[in-house]
């Protein structure tokens, strides 16, 4: 059975996006990303997949659609109706990534058996959020703090008690 994990950055506001963007660029984070994902399959709701607008390379890109008549138009992205119609077609690999948006982490946070979590040391105007979960449920397996010019930045990786 694949560990099911959630990797999102988030201000200290709980931000993760505005207008279909991230309102921030910050370099160390999208470096933890990539790392955090490469070689492992991807998967995202629609609008996170349409905001990127490309395929992201060395993964396999899942999108998560509602429309059952939603198909991407970049080569080489599957798409599926539900998280859990995703979940069961590759539940024999390593680990799934869920990167977002706001909508599936709802779905997939009471899933998941870890989460990369970015926490950004400032507050963000934004429109789409990190939901609430209970902290209580988690254990830190990692913490790591990082300075940027322009702000701290704290990667956390969690894991279900």
């Amino acid at each position: 059975m694949a560990i099911i994990s959630v990797i999102a950055a988030m201000s200290e506001n709980r931000v993760i996006g505005k207008d279909n963007k991230l309102p921030w660029y910050i370099p160390e984070d999208l470096a933890w990303f990539k790392e955090k994902t490469r070689g492992k399959p991807v998967i995202m709701g629609r609008k996170t997949h349409e905001s990127i607008g490309k395929k992201l390379p060395g993964r396999l890109n899942i999108v998560i659609s509602r429309d059952k008549d939603y198909i991407s138009t970049i080569k080489y992205v599957y798409t599926y109706n539900s998280l859990e119609d995703a979940i069961k077609k590759y539940e024999g690999l390593d680990e799934l990534m869920i990167i977002g948006g706001s909508e599936l982490y709802k779905v997939a946070i009471p899933l998941a058996d870890r989460m990369y979590l970015t926490r950004i040391g400032a507050s963000f105007e934004g429109d789409t959020f990190f939901p609430e979960y209970d902290e209580s449920e988690w254990e830190e397996k990692e913490h790591i703090i990082k300075g940027t010019m322009e702000y701290m930045l704290h990667f956390h990786v969690l894991e279900r008690k």
